[in-house]
């Protein structure tokens, strides 16, 4: 995949140079953008956002992941905003541990969800208060936890009740977790439930408020009274989509999903090359 020196993609016009002096806050995803598969964040990257923020630029990441799994990249890269995990559910402060916004599903619907994933071939995880919960114990998911880096309980009755911030499907089957995606988005609204793949293993549903682009919005708007030009976001994957289409300058990873390539205003090199290093230097430092 190349990469792109111009603007393009959602019906904006190319332009020569980027306004790079409008960006006030930059929000970078984890997993496939400021970490690959060695689960750190590299030097360049490191030292590019360090001269963003030393040009004035806030700083804040938006994952999938739970917020204990997330904040030792928030502290690995100096982000200083609150951190946005579970796609945005979870907007918590990791110096105060104040939460400023969660969206937890409703018990009913979560029971429901849980029913009509009973007996497909998939591992399940629910997120309960920020302690991961696992339906049953598989080498997938076992992995997961030890990625993730966080303890996890078996789920049993003693969960009943209580209204998870999310539920994961995992499974190796790519192709049938599309099909199940397919299926839960035929029986549930998107006003009943957020359904993304935050990977390709990864089936995730929320409450619908949930996604990317509002806690992007809520951090650039609310907090810190910014405009959505002013915002540069940076991810690779399918539910990364919604800041991508929010932010002025949308920046998609060399190795991102083929359906996050078309909201993109840029594409940076992958993971592996230091795309996100590459992209603060073409819209911010240069």
């Amino acid at each position: 995949m190349q990469t792109q020196a111009n603007l393009q993609a959602k019906g904006k016009e190319q332009a020569s140079s980027p306004p790079r002096a409008q960006i006030r806050l930059l929000v970078v995803d984890i997993d496939g953008t400021i970490a690959g598969p060695s689960n750190q964040v590299s030097e360049p990257v490191r030292e590019a956002i360090r001269k963003a923020k030393a040009a004035g630029v806030r700083v804040a990441i938006a994952t999938g992941r739970m917020h204990r799994s997330a904040e030792r990249f928030h502290y690995a890269i100096g982000a200083d905003m609150p951190l946005c995990s579970y796609q945005g559910a979870l907007i918590r402060d990791p110096d105060s541990q104040k939460t400023l916004k969660h969206w937890s599903l409703d018990w009913s619907l979560a029971e429901e969800l849980l029913q009509a994933l009973q007996d497909q071939p998939v591992g399940v995880h629910l997120y309960i208060d920020d302690q991961l919960y696992l339906r049953e114990l598989s080498p997938l998911s076992q992995a997961y936890a030890e990625r993730s880096q966080v303890p996890f309980q078996m789920f049993s009755s003693a969960q009943y009740g209580r209204s998870p911030t999310k539920i994961l499907a995992v499974s190796e089957d790519t192709e049938f977790l599309q099909e199940l995606q397919g299926s839960l988005r035929r029986r549930y609204s998107p006003e009943q439930l957020y359904l993304t793949r935050s990977e390709p293993i990864f089936l995730e549903a929320t409450h619908p408020a949930v996604n990317k682009g509002n806690a992007v919005r809520f951090l650039a708007e609310e907090i810190l009274g910014l405009s959505a030009e002013q915002v540069m976001a940076i991810g690779d994957g399918d539910n990364d989509i919604e800041m991508i289409q929010y932010a002025g300058i949308g920046v998609a990873m060399g190795n991102a999903s083929p359906a996050l390539l078309p909201h993109a205003d840029w594409i940076a090199p992958s993971v592996a090359e230091d795309g996100v290093a590459a992209a603060i230097e073409t819209f911010i430092l240069s």
